[in-house]
């Protein structure tokens, strides 16, 4: 029976350029990387690659490199020999085996060793392994890595192989941040909203007031989709069931009975001098920049901090290229 893949929603412009990026490459045989902040959901795009390819009745394996040391991470990907350590009582089929015939999806792929770097270039490059204490073997594995980390920085500062990176990046696709695709906020809400529902056992959802959907549009989601998803849930689960949702629970760490505190005062951007319009501008992005991080990227608390409407205020993002 075929396997779909799984859903991603969204309607924005750049999201769905990333969605026709994803169906070109996958069919192609070849390592992809995927470059995304947390929460933009960079494991819905592996898995969409794999269900889309040739291999999609063969294993979809998932490893996070930052959630193991090296010495597990090694062992974990590639397997070991029975008496190939202290401990290894019995051979371990490494994930990177496992995934033979389909692909192995390396999550935080930035954070892995200098060596298992190079042994993951050479299953990229020749098809071979070596489990810890064994001889070498082939396998047919297509690798998916994904990252926040710029690895040609990396690269260039000798934290990342520059060969590995070659190989990996046959093809990279980029994944929008939520805030460059705001339009999407209000269909995302509601599909969470709709899944909490069905969870709480609710006959139905009431929808969200226009003071909610403001907040919702009006926050920058530094977590992207993921905050996004635990704010509208847990603001669901808090709410009326017979009322339309009102209240955004964007802080859980903010307790009901005390007040925001109040914003400090922000010092003067520097002065970087120069030409009167250069000054301007420089000016009033550092007043943006710091007004957005002293209010958590909420460009409601943001614009009222500043004394603007919320229009002006997206007015003036748009100006400087600080939203999407």
């Amino acid at each position: 029976m075929p396997v779909s893949p799984p859903p991603l929603i969204g309607q924005s412009p750049a999201f769905q350029a990333a969605l026709a990026h994803v169906s070109r490459v996958a069919p192609l045989e070849r390592p992809v990387l995927v470059i995304g902040e947390r929460g933009t959901g960079k494991e819905l795009i592996a898995a969409r690659l794999h269900y889309l390819s040739r291999r999609w009745d063969r294993p979809f394996v998932k490893v996070n490199c930052a959630a193991l040391p090296e010495t597990l991470l090694d062992s974990e990907l590639f397997g070991h020999e029975a008496g190939a350590f202290t401990g290894a009582t019995r051979r371990h089929t490494g994930r990177v085996e496992q995934a033979d015939g389909g692909t192995l999806f390396l999550d935080e792929l930035a954070t892995s060793s200098a060596a298992v770097q190079e042994k993951l270039l050479r299953a990229v490059e020749y098809g071979e392994i070596e489990r810890v204490g064994g001889r070498t073997q082939t396998v047919d594995v297509r690798v998916v890595g994904a990252t926040n980390a710029d690895l040609p920085a990396l690269a260039e500062a000798g934290r990342f192989r520059a060969d590995l990176l070659d190989r990996l990046a046959f093809d990279v696709v980029h994944l929008p941040p939520l805030r460059s695709r705001p339009e999407d906020i209000p269909v995302l809400a509601e599909h969470f909203a709709l899944g909490m529902v069905r969870e709480l056992d609710r006959p139905l959802f009431p929808g969200f007031t226009p003071r909610a959907l403001d907040d919702l549009r009006g926050h920058g989601w530094p977590g992207n989709v993921r905050e996004l998803r635990n704010a509208v849930e847990r603001s669901v689960a808090a709410a009326d069931p017979d009322a339309p949702v009102d209240a955004i629970v964007l802080d859980p760490f903010r307790p009901a009975w005390r007040p925001p505190p109040p914003a400090p005062a922000a010092d003067p951007p520097e002065d970087p001098g120069g030409p009167f319009l250069e000054r301007v501008t420089a000016f009033e992005t550092a007043m943006l920049k710091a007004a957005l991080e002293r209010n958590r990227f909420n460009q409601r608390r943001t614009a009222d901090d500043l004394g603007l409407s919320y229009h002006q205020l997206r007015g003036y993002l748009r100006k400087y290229g600080l939203v999407g």
